[in-house]
């Protein structure tokens, strides 16, 4: 069969996902169109109430992105210049830079060897007693060594945030993350687990006054309509969104299966090809698969090759945060971080979604497999 002949395997397909919800979804969106109600309302109280069910907490504060999310956590515990927070540099820039934007400062510490997630041990090596905070960011929705990282912060008196953009309904020894420290952020994003219609964010936290605290900064600090307790953002998550995500919150774990299903089908198949280093699962976790990412060299002409046998795949993340112009000024440039910087030079993610078939997995590791073949 001639490349031209092979069939388009995509790395995601939101509308065959979203095909079986369409008039839920549609249904939903009139409502808040003909409610004239776009802010606020009973659909962003129901989706906070149905989202904390799902999560076993008490509640949920909405927002209108992660990133908005992590910096409104981060203020709301009072860090700000002279601080120190520490996070990996194997993540999107949004995990930094909300850091960065309450005035603290970013200290990255590598990978846990054979993992993508940070190591406790290069975390614990950099607290200094400016450190106030850690973000393990659970990464393609792998949990990072949650056990590790509570008793590290119990030890040093940090506070532990979870970045789980990528993770949502993810577990660790059963406990969901975002749960288990302190606080815990989540994305909406259209591609996540549970993606919406744009952007848009959710925050836990196991404080009542702090989660208190951040549910007034995300809505400009006020406790009424004209009074403001103290200075916050916007960062509110819009109406029409939360009406879409309570349509799609039912089906998360259903969605999550399915994507663990897929990469225990890449895990069978991609077998046996010498130059592809499947992903690896820490013990008692249960991971969601926002992505499968593997490992390969020459990752560049391998992605080139797939792409003209039709097989759509992607890079997360190609640079590591250290050695972005955004960084210089940490003057931690390229070596500072050698398993960061060796995921970021091989990593690539195959298709994957929760519609993806059996067929589509195995022709697009038999596909990698000729890739690869072809390239030694």
């Amino acid at each position: 069969m001639g490349l031209e002949t092979l069939k388009p395997i995509p790395f995601v397909d939101m509308a065959r996902l979203h095909a079986p919800i369409q008039d839920a979804l549609h249904t939903a969106a009139l409502r808040v169109i003909d409610s004239g109600r776009f802010i606020g309302g009973e659909d962003v109280r129901g989706f906070e109430r149905e989202m904390a069910a799902t999560l076993g907490t008490p509640e949920v504060c909405s927002a209108s992105c992660a990133t908005l999310g992590l910096f409104a956590v981060l203020k709301c515990m009072g860090i700000g210049p002279g601080d120190e927070v520490i996070t990996t540099p194997h993540t999107a820039i949004a995990t930094a830079e909300a850091i960065s934007l309450t005035g603290a400062q970013v200290v990255f510490g590598d990978l846990q060897p054979g993992y993508f997630n940070l190591d406790p041990a290069q975390a614990e090596a950099r607290i200094t007693p400016r450190t106030r905070a850690i973000i393990p960011v659970h990464l393609y929705g792998q949990p990072a060594d949650m056990d590790a990282f509570v008793r590290l912060t119990d030890k040093h008196q940090l506070m532990l945030i979870e970045d789980c953009a990528q993770a949502q309904g993810a577990r660790h020894k059963g406990r969901r993350v975002g749960t288990i420290g302190h606080a815990g952020v989540y994305s909406f994003f259209p591609s996540k687990n549970l993606g919406g219609f744009g952007d848009g964010g959710a925050v836990v936290a196991r404080d009542p006054a702090l989660m208190k605290r951040i549910r007034m900064f995300c809505d400009h600090g006020r406790t009424s309509k004209y009074m403001h307790e103290f200075e916050g953002v916007n960062s509110r998550l819009d109406t029409l969104q939360a009406a879409l995500l309570r349509v799609c919150l039912p089906h998360l774990d259903e969605w999550n299966a399915c994507r663990a299903r897929a990469a225990r089908w890449y895990d069978e198949d991609l077998a046996g090809i010498p130059e592809v280093t499947r992903p690896r699962v820490l013990p008692d976790t249960d991971p969601v698969y926002h992505v499968y990412a593997i490992q390969v060299p020459r990752r560049d002409d391998v992605q080139a090759r797939m792409k003209e046998h039709g097989v759509e795949t992607g890079i997360h993340y190609p640079h590591a945060l250290n050695t972005l112009p955004a960084y210089t000024h940490l003057q931690q440039g390229k070596g500072s971080f050698p398993n960061a910087e060796q995921a970021c030079a091989h990593v690539l993610s195959l298709p994957m979604h929760p519609s993806i078939t059996r067929d589509e997995v195995k022709e697009a590791s038999e596909r990698l497999r000729a890739v690869c073949a072809s390239l030694r």
